[in-house]
Order: structure tokens, then sequence, then C-alpha cells
């Protein structure tokens, strides 16, 4: 398997690829690579979440950088978009997160931007894995003298912060909103509550107490049951879910309804089409995105394009078609008209405001937007298969339900995890019971694939 994944190098600490000598190695290329194209000293951020195992990352890619003549500006926990952001506001040549997102505390990741606030290409990725492996690499080291140093980033909470306001309209606040927040234990344990804070609204947070262990535990976005209870024991307005590297966002309904990235991007896209802002009326989705949800959207004239699963493809179809809005049923949602990747503060920001501004609760907004039943299975893919035995799993798997989709009212969705070693299964049909049939099938058609 290769290193980069859908989102960066992902895995449990201290198992390849997550060693501190592949860390060590991965800052020692990248500033490599920086320095065949600039003219001067690469300059590179990195922030984190809020693991134990950020430490050891974090002391390990910023030797790597340091020992190739690098500047290493460390920014301590923040949210993945907000290194986005700052790559471009501080004018350096790449930012680094080190985070595995939703997963549990046993595993770390780390995801690479660009100067231009765009997560690195593939083609670089290529090249950063090349120079890893390359036991001859480093070529050349520099000397004592031409060595980088590491500077710590005081404000660059406040800074995010300040972005995140300038996204609404001048002088435009939350005031009269009483909202609960849930950042995960992660990230935006600080920012969030205290964005809300700055707004005018009022704000009860929980699970804001990392301790290096407790990220993503049966909290944020994946296990918004807390959230619930909270919001429906403070008649709270709003419910706010991050995942571990604030990247993502879902949220809770006043009466205690999950909301998620679907229903997100329909509600964000109907407001811009009314406002005439929506681009070419189209919004991007994946595969994932309920075929409900697009029959809707298609009904008020706007256009739904669906990628491959990952923010990144988002991203990518957006670029090329020229599109403002997109995002994924997990909650990542990417408004290209202030930021390039999912941001979960924006997109909790932009919810809030447009709540406030129409005099309407969360519930009302989303009560005629259908969905068809969904159901989603995780199968573990075993220890020892190849990729390519994994993609010839996968392969024979989707022709088998190719076969079985013919004869129902929904989708079937196969593919391998870029992140986990596993084969997601997403079903979808207007019949609740006979998806729970088709699941069963399914899963009954893996078993079989797999143990032959």
């Amino acid at each position: 398997m290769g290193l980069f994944g859908t989102d960066g190098i992902r895995g449990s600490i201290n198992t390849y690829p997550m060693t501190p000598e592949i860390c060590l190695k991965v800052g020692m290329a990248l500033c490599d690579l920086l320095r065949e194209k600039l003219s001067h000293k690469p300059k590179i951020l990195i922030g984190k979440d809020t693991r134990i195992s950020g430490y050891l990352i974090e002391s390990a890619l910023t030797s790597g950088i340091t020992s190739m003549g690098g500047d290493v500006y460390l920014l301590g926990p923040i949210p993945t978009p907000a290194i986005a952001f700052l790559v471009k506001s501080m004018r350096v040549d790449a930012g680094i997160v080190i985070s595995a997102s939703h997963n549990p505390f046993n595993d770390n990741g780390i995801k690479i931007f660009s100067n231009n606030g765009f997560k690195l290409t593939e083609e670089l990725e290529n090249d950063i894995e090349k120079l890893i492996k390359d036991t001859n690499f480093p070529y050349k080291r520099p000397t004592a003298r031409e060595l980088g140093k590491a500077y710590r980033i005081e404000d660059a909470q406040g800074r995010y912060i300040e972005f995140i306001k300038s996204t609404l309209p001048k002088n435009a606040n939350l005031e009269g909103l009483r909202v609960v927040i849930d950042p995960a234990n992660g990230a935006a344990y600080k920012i969030s509550p205290m964005l809300f804070h700055e707004l005018g609204a009022e704000v009860i947070t929980i699970n804001d107490k990392p301790d290096g262990l407790n990220i993503n535990k049966e909290c944020g976005a994946l296990y918004p049951d807390a959230l619930i209870k909270k919001v429906l024991e403070t008649n709270a307005n709003l419910g706010i879910a991050h995942d571990g590297d604030a990247d993502r966002t879902i949220l809770v309904d006043e009466k205690g309804n999950v909301v998620d990235g679907d229903l997100i991007l329909t509600i964000l896209a109907e407001d811009l089409k009314r406002e005439r802002k929506l681009k070419k009326n189209t919004v991007v989705a994946t595969i994932m995105t309920n075929k409900g949800v697009e029959n809707y959207l298609n009904n008020k004239g706007i256009k739904l394009i669906r990628t491959k699963v990952g923010d990144k493809y988002v991203v990518e179809t957006m670029l090329k078609g020229g599109y403002n809005l997109g995002g994924e049923q997990s909650g990542h949602i990417i408004c290209m008209d202030y930021t390039n990747t999912g941001d979960g503060a924006i997109t909790a920001v932009q919810m809030a405001y447009l709540i406030k501004k129409n005099q309407i609760y969360l519930s009302e907004l989303v009560a005629n937007i259908p969905r068809y039943p969904q159901m989603l299975k995780n199968i573990k893919i075993p220890e020892g298969l190849s990729r390519d035995e994994v993609s010839r799993v996968v392969k024979k798997l989707c022709h088998e339900a190719s076969i079985v989709e013919k004869k129902i009212n929904g989708r079937i969705v196969i593919r391998p995890s870029g992140t986990e070693p596993k084969i997601r299964i997403m079903a979808e049909e207007e019949n609740s019971e006979r998806l729970k049939e088709i699941m069963i099938e399914i899963e009954e058609i893996a078993s079989k694939i797999l143990i032959h």
C-alpha cells in the first residue's frame, strides 16, 4: 500500500507508516522538494489536534524540516482548515496538519497544504513518497550555518477566529441564539466556543477538556447523542458537533434531530440560489449523497454533480467546473467563496446566521427535504491482502452488487476506505424493510468473496 490515502498519511501510531522515522523523512522530503523550487529558505507551518501522539510527530517533522534547511512555525492545537487559511495569510510555503480527523486517539496522520491553501496534488505526494523510499536520500545535507529554526506562533487561533467572522456581513451577530458546541475534545475546543461567544451567542460547551486520549471518544460529529441530550436539556436553538480536526460539522436542531452534511449542503444551496450567488446553480457532492436530496435539489432548479468520496475530489471538481459550493454527507462543507477546504467553523457560523436572519427554526428548514433510507456497513479487510488483491475483491463485489441494484429502487455504493483497512458499503432504498434485506444479501456476498 502507498503512503498517501485519500486524505494524507494515516495509521496507528508507532506502526508503519506513522512512525517517528517516517515522519522525520516526510519533513525532510517536503523541505527538499521546496528548496529545489524556491529562491529562499522554505517556511512551513505545523498545526495539530489534541492527540497525545501529536508531540511525537511534531518533533519528528520539525527535526526533518530544520535538518534540510527549512524554518518551522509551530501553531499548536488548531483546526485543519485554519492551516489552509494561515498558509496563505502568513505567506509561507507549505502547511502541515497532524491529525487523524475522526479516528480514535491511537491513530494519527499527516495532511499537507501547499502555499495556495489547497491540499497537495497526487503528483507531489508521489514525489515525497519516492524520496522517502530512496535509500540514498538525502543526497546533500545543509551545513550547520544553513540549518533551519523553529518558531512558536502565539496568535494563530485569534487570526483564524477573525477570518471566520469576516465571512459574515459587516456588523452581523448571533445575539439571541443559544448554541451547544461539542468540539469532540479536539482541535476546536477553544476556537469554536470563543468564536460564537464573540458573535454574541449564548454558548454551552461539552467535551472541551482534551487529555490526549479522549479525542472523538463517544463525542463529536460521529457520536451526537450527548449533544442531542444537552440541546434538549437547555432548550438550545442549535447544536454543533465537530470531528477531531474540525474540518466537518454536524448539526442538531432544536428538537434533537441530527442534520447531516447532505441537509446542510441543501439548505446552503437553496439560500445561495435565492441570493443569486450559487454559481451555475450547481452543487458538488459525492457518491454517498442521498438520492432523495438530489431529487429535491433538481426540483428546485439546482444540479448535483457527484464525485468519489473525499473532500479533495469535491474540491477538484469545484475548481474545474467553477462551482462555489460542495460537500459530503459526513459534514465536510466547502464554501469556495471563503476557503479551499472543508471548514467546520465556517459551516457552523453560516448555518447559525442563516437561522437568525430568517428567524426560523432549523427543523423548519429541513422539514421538506426527503431522503431515502440508507444503511452503512464496514467490512474489515483481512491482513496480508495486497492493494491489487483488495482492488480485485472490490471489483468483484461491485459486479455482484450491480446485479442486486437492478432489482431495487435505490443505489448500492461499494468502495475501499482511503483511511482504514476496510471496504465500505452503502445501500439506499425507498423501502426500509427491503433495505435491510439488501444489506444482508450484500454482506453475505462479500463474506463469500473474501473467503475465496
